[in-house]
């Protein structure tokens, strides 16, 4: 079965482009900007994703080569069976929302376990720092070249659409919270259990379902 990545589709779609070895794949990803996308700080993960790649046949050794005074490098290159699976994977990724569980969500469905006064100074913090991711994805729009396509441009658009969004809502909710429009405490978190439990509870027993 072939495991699809974020990691894997630029290692394929690199390769694609031309064989090569894995430190330049991992060079190119960040010298491109890709790695904003996909996470190849770990060459360890690289090299794991690389193997699997190569057992799925999705990609294959081409040659061992040695440069002056520096070690023995593998080349890859995609197969064409690689060449086909990467199309099937970005039609899917491209059409299919996938339900992702980042950690910031999850964290907020959980956020009754800190007192409204420390949500909101955690939640200031992050707002700070979503204004400083902006203004880093804005000098790095000022860093590309003139007349550069908007096809290359694509990832970067999304990104600071997903952190503008983002931003506007987290200042929503911190002026929710400094307003004390949207507030908690331990009585009115125990208050809402015990109702909601007792309603979960007739409803089981309406259907049927043990409890």
């Amino acid at each position: 079965m072939n495991h699809r990545s974020p990691l894997a589709l630029a290692v394929i779609a690199l390769l694609i482009e031309a064989p090569m070895h894995p430190y330049r794949i991992q060079r190119l990803i960040k010298e491109r900007s890709k790695d904003r996308v996909i996470n190849v700080g770990q060459r360890a993960s690289l090299y794991k994703t690389i193997d699997r790649l190569v057992r799925d046949g999705l990609i294959a050794v081409q040659q061992t080569a040695r440069e002056a005074q520096r070690p023995e490098r593998t080349v890859y290159a995609a197969t064409p069976e690689g060449r086909a699976v990467v199309v099937g994977w970005m039609r899917e990724m491209l059409a299919t929302p996938r339900a992702e569980f980042p950690e910031f969500p999850a964290a907020i469905s959980c956020l009754p376990l800190l007192q409204p006064d420390d949500a909101l100074r955690q939640l200031e913090l992050r707002s700070s720092r979503l204004v400083a991711a902006l203004a880093e994805q804005q000098t790095e729009l000022a860093r590309v070249p003139d007349g550069l396509p908007r096809l290359f441009l694509l990832e970067e658009e999304y990104l600071r659409m997903l952190t503008s969004a983002e931003l506007a809502w987290v200042n929503s909710v911190v002026d929710d919270l400094r307003a004390g429009r949207l507030t908690w405490s331990a009585k009115w978190l125990a208050e809402m259990a015990g109702r909601f439990n007792s309603a979960t509870d007739e409803h089981h027993q309406e259907k049927g379902v043990p409890k």
